[in-house]
């Protein structure tokens, strides 16, 4: 059968290619290939709002993303990452979507729901569907995988996660942009506006919408902060839903969006001025 390549595959094509190139004259391909991929970024974030009570103040939540297990990325680096993330003592832990690059090939998948247990955050662990969760009918794995690591899946829902003095904040989360059913007005229209309000999207670019909410803080992933970046260019490439949004905290509105590069790498096992990511954001109220 023929194959039918678009302008865009072409033009990605080219530019990895190129990039490939450039990597191996220059002789950074080694470290994009087996250095800075297995490197860790911790963001530290201070997020502060009137919304935020002070029994809330202090709290520490911790965002990782993008694992994309696969050959490239093993069950071995997870386990580091968890390691790494207990070790920042997370409140309140958030995973903004895809874990693994092909559920549906991945065939270690027993192995991961151990792993992920062992991630400790009293006040819960949140997760959302990224488009590698749904792809490759991916969609029952994924669900399958999280629950029964402990985390609490958000598909248009929310949460509201209260201290013992009756203070609370809202964790929302929305289905995936590219191949699930994202509903903002189910998820995000009856939001109670006097709480501080955290929604977990997985492609950034779900701000466009959000930012007409009662949302205060988005999380998002996708992006990968564009896996490679050309000096003075910036990202090569950058996924569907995330063009406008790639890497970063941004202001929007009366919303903050904060953009994680996530961990792992998918089409081209590089990382290239984009460092794997964890983000760790601490509330401060105003009250």
């Amino acid at each position: 059968m023929k194959k039918n390549y678009t302008r865009r595959s072409f033009l990605k094509g080219v530019l990895s290619f190129s990039f490939a190139s450039l990597l191996t004259a220059f002789g950074g391909y080694t470290y994009a290939r087996y250095i800075e991929p297995i490197m860790i970024d911790i963001t530290p974030i201070t997020i502060t709002n009137p919304k935020i009570s002070k029994a809330f103040d202090g709290l520490k939540i911790v965002q990782f993303s993008d694992t994309h297990l696969s050959d490239f990325f093993t069950l071995s680096q997870l386990e580091k990452v968890v390691a790494k993330i207990n070790s920042l003592q997370p409140d309140l832990l958030l995973f903004t979507g895809d874990l693994m690059d092909e559920p549906n090939q991945y065939t270690e998948i027993h192995q991961i729901v151990p792993i992920l247990k062992k991630l400790k955050a009293p006040l819960g662990k949140f997760a959302v569907y990224g488009n590698h969760d749904h792809g490759g009918y991916g969609t029952d794995i994924y669900k399958n995988v999280v629950n029964l690591a402990g985390f609490d899946l958000l598909k248009n829902e929310k949460r509201t996660v209260p201290l013992l003095d009756g203070s609370v904040i809202t964790v929302a989360g929305i289905d995936d942009l590219m191949l699930g059913k994202p509903d903002y007005e189910q998820t995000l229209a009856k939001l109670d506006e006097s709480l501080f309000t955290i929604l977990l999207a997985h492609e950034p670019d779900a701000a466009v919408n959000a930012k007409n909410y009662s949302v205060d803080l988005q999380v998002s992933g996708h992006s990968h902060g564009g896996q490679i970046q050309i000096p003075f260019f910036g990202p090569l490439i950058t996924p569907p839903f995330a063009t406008i949004y790639t890497e970063g905290m941004y202001s929007i509105n009366n919303m903050q969006l904060y953009v994680n590069r996530g961990l792992g790498t998918t089409r081209l096992p590089f990382r290239f001025l984009s460092m794997p990511e964890i983000t760790v954001f601490t509330l401060k109220s105003k009250q």
